[in-house]
């Protein structure tokens, strides 16, 4: 069983939620990649600290949205979505080498999360980035949704 949360939450000097105690009973970790939350000494930091405790480092995407936490719809051509999704997970990647780890999956967030479940061009856009990145990636998906079959279509592994 993988137990999975958020972390990475804050910007700066705020902070969302105790990311220490949690990568202390977390398997896995979608760590924000500073568009919705976090910026780059959180992710650093995070991803120093789950490479320490054998935590797998998830990329969570979202749109560009600090001002909504990626919790607002948002129109996006999908290939600026994609370039943003590539950048984000560039950002992690960076902070995860680093630490001596790797990023193991993507979790997209919030409102994108929502939007690719049924949006074609969106949810392709993401599969697309991903699978140029790192093909045969893990990606979290909702079964049955649109993006868990552009994921697959593009040779990733989505996982419910």
């Amino acid at each position: 069983m993988d137990l999975n949360a958020d972390l990475g939450e804050g910007f700066g000097p705020w902070t969302l939620t105790d990311d220490e105690a949690l990568l202390d009973v977390v398997t896995s970790a979608n760590v924000a990649c500073g568009f919705h939350a976090g910026d780059p000494v959180i992710m650093r930091r995070i991803a120093a600290r789950a490479v320490e405790r054998g935590v797998a480092i998830g990329a969570q995407v979202s749109y560009r949205d600090l001002a909504g936490f990626g919790r607002r719809h948002m129109e996006i051509a999908p290939e600026v979505l994609r370039d943003e999704i590539l950048y984000q997970f560039g950002a992690l990647q960076a902070m995860a080498e680093v630490a001596g780890g790797t990023v193991a999956y993507v979790k997209p967030h919030g409102a994108l999360y929502n939007r690719i479940v049924h949006d074609e061009a969106q949810a392709l856009a993401v599969a697309e980035a991903v699978a140029a990145i790192r093909p045969g990636l893990a990606v979290l998906a909702l079964p049955g949704s649109v993006f868990a079959r552009a994921a697959a279509d593009a040779g990733l592994r989505p996982v419910a």
